[in-house]
């Protein structure tokens, strides 16, 4: 056996493990290793080709890479995809920015030089979310990497348009589209980030053509006076019967001296404003389907970069915001400005540069979705995709049930170009999935192709079955297709999942997925969003860099729920600069135990050959159950994707059961200290490594690297041998050796042996922290006597006596199930529901001193509380201080409030 280093330092050992890793390319697509096992295949979400990892993505591949590795243990076929999105509008704007630093722009460079420099910058860029990931550990097989730009992919992209496009699915018509003046394209509702700004309702005056009931003028409200010049008509609610009169008038529309009419409609609110609502078809949603529902004019006001265009005088050639300025002083100037008042609303945003979008009317291709939506409902209310957690399934059903046709045109260069053909000399249009310059129609060569390029998530809706070799190589999907699991953010069900699910259902009349897991959002300390320009975003790179991939995985994994947003306790300095982590800083002390454990009993295994587990003692027989009954609960909670919970029983298991107590106490026979001190090491021995080997393989996929490291000095246990022949070797890497399953270790539980156990641990426990609490010297011995709550309690504890008094020093042990009348003298009382303590200290506490002791803690934390609780219900202090100061403040007071019932048990003891 190799021996190991002394201390695990992740940096030197990680790159170790990775080159072996891909060196015995353990990565790629694995056959099936068990007959019946299954498969698994997961297919990452395509980062942008020149992005960067952050803790979104470092959670998400965390999580993947745990389901994988446990599949490939479990002898499963597994298959994990890793591949990148072309990103359109995101590279695009990248690319400009580029070329405006060289003094180039796009159009003067044209289209196919700007998209050769596309190619160039993801070339330059497009590796190092690649080389990021591979550092986390992740065991994708980056052999058969995919790019939505590559060839085949785009071959499938441009089937799914054509074959749409021919089936009456996908329709070019003039809609009111999300326009991003900067990007100059087209945004989808689900892109567009709503956000609160401080803005102004204004009241303005159009002249009636004809006066009403004396009344000259009708008032508008609008938080957009600009748009007025696009104006067609005034709607009002049929509910108002004060408008009534109004219904089928005229007004003269100001400025242009436009006659538009006055109708009342149920989109009109009849509590907002004055009731009067101007209605602009061409940029607003809302007053488009007015204007659609009562065949009003459609008067598009601005061009690509919401600039006013030409037709109104001094107003056009100003942008959106010079605009609105000078309309509203026109109408100040002219008597017409009615009051202006303050208004807060939320205005659409961007995605990418953050520009304020305009509502604008413009001619785009859209995906028909009526046919597509229905069975893609179906196929969650059915249970065909589950979702996890499941408050996600209501999400995605009331996103697909109000679902309206999709805009899947952008403006841009860089992306799929729609592959739509128009002879300019007979009106001939088709989709094609071969280029051509020839109208088949009427031998014409004055043929164009469409300017416009899909949107990124047309082409990643086929992630699933595209990266799969179809539709060329279909038969590589089988086994594979459906896939396991997507994991995925919740910000993409609709972008994403949804579409995914309506695409694989039209061409493969199957699903994509069986599960969607959701995971949560990466907070901040104080629970707001992470970001560069707040200060309080945390790069994945960093946390490797301090602590390893492992503690970060392992911690992030520890965070994992799936009803709720995850807060990260990251720490900067006055500058901003990340400074450490407290619990990813935990997670690096784990690792640490683990490895120090591992090397002890290592360094112990002088003369041991392989063989069976034996419960040959008490704690062998805790532990073999307690063991088994890990086995189920990890391999449960990673097939329910309980992330979470799966960190927390393998820390809890190995670091309080099988290092504080099982180690501890086989000691004595490791050393061979026992009556058949050879016999007893040697079965002690097996134990211990079946223990930890078993230990190892379950803590494997989520922290592989020390695992991995440990393996590698690992002798071969009963894990590896066939109990039928005795023979058997250890597996090349941890990360392909057998999972432990359950059904191996059921015959190892013991519930009696288990409870006799635990007994005597809570009875040695409160013996030990009696010992600290007073500071009594180990060597003392203390007597005790134990008052069971029922005889078979004080029978399981008898059977452990010789242990009790052996690990708790302890003289005497009385055991009785009769009530004590009164506590003895001289004696600390504990009680559990089990049973109760009662631990003679004697001459050895003064009780007087530690009353008095007790008594001065206790004032001295009530008056700290009672300081700390008026500071809380200061409301002026709770509005002003920084969350994390109150935060601190309200953790202070529960950390009093233990201490004092601590303190007040503790003074009971001297009753």
């Amino acid at each position: 056996m190799e021996e190991m280093p002394k201390t695990y330092d992740p940096q030197e050992t990680e790159p170790k493990i990775l080159a072996k890793w891909l060196g015995g390319g353990y990565y790629r697509r694995s056959p099936e290793r068990r007959p019946g096992a299954g498969d698994c295949t997961i297919v990452i979400p395509p980062p942008n080709v020149t992005g960067k990892l952050h803790m979104g993505h470092a959670l998400d591949d965390s999580i993947q890479d745990a389901i994988v590795r446990c599949a490939r243990m479990r002898g499963k076929s597994t298959r994990w995809i890793f591949g990148t999105d072309h990103a359109g509008i995101a590279t695009q704007t990248k690319v400009d920015k580029k070329l405006k630093a060289e003094g180039v722009s796009r159009l003067e460079l044209g289209r196919e030089k700007f998209i050769d420099a596309c190619w160039d910058w993801t070339h330059e860029y497009g590796g190092i979310i690649q080389q990021q990931i591979r550092r986390m550990g992740c065991s994708i097989d980056f052999e058969d990497e995919r790019f939505t730009m590559d060839p085949e992919y785009a071959h499938a992209v441009r089937r799914v348009f054509c074959d749409w496009y021919h089936d009456g699915l996908i329709y070019r018509g003039k809609r009111i589209v999300n326009w991003c003046p900067s990007c100059t394209t087209a945004i989808s509702d689900d892109e567009a980030e709503y956000k609160d700004e401080h803005g102004h309702l204004w009241y303005l005056r159009y002249p009636l053509t004809e006066p009403v009931d004396g009344q000259e003028y009708i008032v508008v409200a609008t938080t957009r006076p600009e748009t007025m010049l696009g104006d067609t008509g005034v709607a009002v609610s049929p509910k108002d019967p004060e408008k009534a009169a109004f219904v089928g008038k005229t007004v003269k529309l100001p400025i242009v001296d436009r006659e538009i009419p006055i109708f009342s409609d149920y989109h009109v609110d009849a509590g907002f404003g004055t009731g009067f609502v101007k209605v602009t078809p061409a940029h607003d949603p809302n007053d488009y389907a007015m204007g659609q529902a009562h065949d009003l004019p459609q008067i598009n006001i601005f061009d690509e970069h919401a600039v006013v265009v030409d037709g109104y005088g001094a107003f056009s050639g100003m942008t959106r915001d010079e605009c609105r300025e000078a309309v509203v002083a026109w109408f100040e100037e002219h008597g017409l400005l009615d009051h202006i008042e303050e208004h807060d609303h939320s205005v659409m945003h961007c995605y990418r540069c953050d520009t304020t979008l305009e509502p604008w009317l413009s001619e785009q291709w859209f995906v028909a979705v009526d046919k597509l939506k229905g069975p893609a409902i179906e196929a969650v209310t059915s249970g065909k995709v589950r979702f996890n957690a499941d408050r996600w399934k209501q999400s995605y059903l009331t996103w697909m049930e109000n679902l309206k046709d999709w805009c899947i045109s952008r403006q841009l260069w860089w992306g799929h170009r729609i592959p739509v053909f128009y002879c300019e000399d007979c009106g001939w249009e088709d989709a094609l999935m071969e280029d051509t310059d020839v109208c088949p129609k009427c031998g014409g060569h004055h043929v164009h192709q469409d300017e416009n390029v899909l949107d990124t998530w047309f082409s990643s809706q086929l992630w699933t079955f595209a990266t799969q070799g179809w539709p060329e190589h279909p038969e590589r999907l089988e086994g594979h297709h459906p896939t396991t699991a997507l994991v995925t953010a919740r910000d993409i069900i609709a972008l994403w999942v949804a579409r995914m699910i309506m695409s694989s259902l039209y061409f493969l009349d199957e699903v994509p997925f069986h599960d969607v897991v959701i995971y949560p959002t990466v907070l901040a300390k104080d629970g707001s969003r992470m970001s560069k320009s707040k200060g309080n975003g945390v790069d994945p790179m960093d946390l490797m860099d301090m602590y390893g991939a492992d503690a970060m995985r392992f911690n992030l994994l520890s965070l994992f729920t799936a009803n709720q947003d995850v807060r990260f306790d990251a720490d900067f300095d006055k500058d901003k600069r990340f400074i450490g982590s407290a619990r990813t800083e935990q997670a690096k002390a784990f690792i640490t135990k683990i490895w120090n454990a591992s090397r002890f009993l290592l360094m112990n295994m002088e003369g041991y050959t392989p063989g069976a587990p034996c419960a040959e003692t008490p704690a062998d027989a805790w532990m073999l159950s307690r063991l088994a009954k890990t086995v189920t609960a990890v391999t449960e909670g990673i097939e329910h994707y309980a992330f979470g919970d799966v960190a927390r029983t393998v820390q809890s298991f190995f670091w309080n059961e099988v290092c504080d107590w099982y180690i501890e106490v086989t000691k004595t026979r490791l050393n061979g200290l026992g009556e058949d001190g050879a016999a007893e090491r040697l079965q002690a021995q097996r134990n211990l490594i079946f223990v930890l080997d078993t230990s190892l393989r379950l803590m494997h996929p989520l922290m592989p690297f020390a695992t991995e490291a440990i393996w590698d000095a690992m002798p071969v246990s009963w894990l590896d041998i066939d109990p039928e022949t005795g023979e058997g070797e250890k597996a090349a890497a941890l990360m392909v050796a057998e999972w432990p399953e359950p059904e191996r270790f059921a015959a190892y539980i013991d519930d009696a042996g288990e409870h006799a156990f635990e007994l005597a641990r809570a009875v040695v426990t409160d013996v030990r922290s009696t010992r600290a609490r007073y500071r009594i010297s180990p060597k003392e011995q203390l007597d005790v006597t134990i008052r069971a709550t029922s005889q078979e309690v004080a029978d399981a504890i008898d059977g452990m006596g010789a242990f009790i008094c052996m690990f708790a020093r302890v003289g005497q042990l009385g055991i009785t199930t009769d009530e004590i009348a009164e506590k003895p003298a001289g004696s600390i009382v504990l009680t559990g529901p089990d049973f109760d303590a009662y631990v003679f200290v004697g001459d050895l506490v003064d009780f007087a001193a530690e009353r008095a002791r007790i008594e001065k803690t206790i004032a001295k934390a009530e008056k700290e509380l009672a300081g700390v609780r008026k500071t809380l219900a200061n409301e002026g202090f709770i509005a002003k201080a920084a969350p994390d100061v109150v935060a601190k403040k309200r953790e202070r007071a529960e950390e009093l409030e233990a201490q004092l019932e601590a303190l007040a048990a503790q003074l009971a003891d001297f009753a």
